[in-house]
C-alpha cells in the first residue's frame, strides 16, 4: 500500500459494479482511481442507468469516496455510437469480433480521457469477467497506449481469485448483479 499522496493515477475504465468492486479493492492500494464509466452498448437506457448508480453506490458504500481514493467520472452514454460499431455484426455470436470491437470502442473513448486527465495509466474492469477475452483486451489497451501517450496497465483481473473475489463482494454490497453485457446482441 502506498501512501495517497504518492500514487499514480490511473483511469480505469467500469462496465459494472460487480466487475469494479474486486478491481478497486485490488487496485486502490496502488493507484488513485478515477473510475470511468463509458457504456454506449447498454441497452434499454434504464438498464444503463441501474448499473450507473450502482457503481455511484458501491464507492460510496465502499469508503473509497470518503478516503478520496476514487473519483467516478460518467461519460457520454450515445448507445446510436455502440449501434453505428456493431452495423453488419448483429448476427455474429457473442465473444466473436463484434465484441472484439466493443471493447475496443469503450477502451479509447478511456484511453482519450487517460490523456485529457493526464493519468499515468489506464485499463478497464472487463477482463475480471470469465467471458471477456484478456489477450484481445491487453492488445488493444497497448495499441491505444501508443496512439494516446499514456500507459495501459495490463490485466485479466479473473486470475488469482480475482473473479471469485467480486462474486463475494457483489454479495456483500448486495449489488444488482446483471445477466447480460448490456447489448441487445
Amino acid at each position: 500500500n502506498l501512501p495517497e499522496e504518492r500514487k499514480p493515477h490511473l483511469l480505469l475504465h467500469a462496465c459494472c459494479a460487480p466487475c469494479s468492486s474486486y478491481v478497486l479493492e485490488y487496485l486502490t492500494r496502488f493507484f488513485h482511481v478515477t473510475l470511468y464509466y463509458y457504456n454506449p452498448n447498454i441497452t434499454p437506457d434504464t438498464e444503463y442507468r441501474k448499473r450507473v448508480e450502482e457503481v455511484r453506490r458501491l464507492i460510496a458504500e465502499a469508503g473509497y469516496e470518503a478516503r478520496g481514493q476514487v473519483t467516478l467520472l460518467e461519460g457520454v452514454y450515445d448507445p446510436e455510437r455502440f449501434f453505428a460499431m456493431a452495423k453488419g455484426m448483429d448476427d455474429l455470436p457473442e465473444r466473436g469480433e463484434r465484441c472484439y470491437h466493443c471493447y475496443a470502442l469503450r477502451m479509447e473513448e478511456a484511453a482519450r480521457e487517460a490523456a485529457r486527465l493526464h493519468a499515468d495509466y489506464f485499463t478497464t474492469t472487463l477482463s475480471i469477467s470469465p467471458h471477456k477475452n484478456a489477450r484481445w483486451i491487453n492488445e488493444i489497451g497497448e495499441r491505444l497506449a501508443e496512439t494516446y501517450g499514456v500507459r495501459h496497465l495490463p490485466s485479466d483481473f479473473k486470475k488469482k481469485g480475482g473473479y471469485l473475489r467480486s462474486i463475494a463482494l457483489s454479495e456483500q454490497y448486495h449489488l444488482y448483479r446483471q445477466n447480460y453485457c448490456g447489448c441487445v446482441f
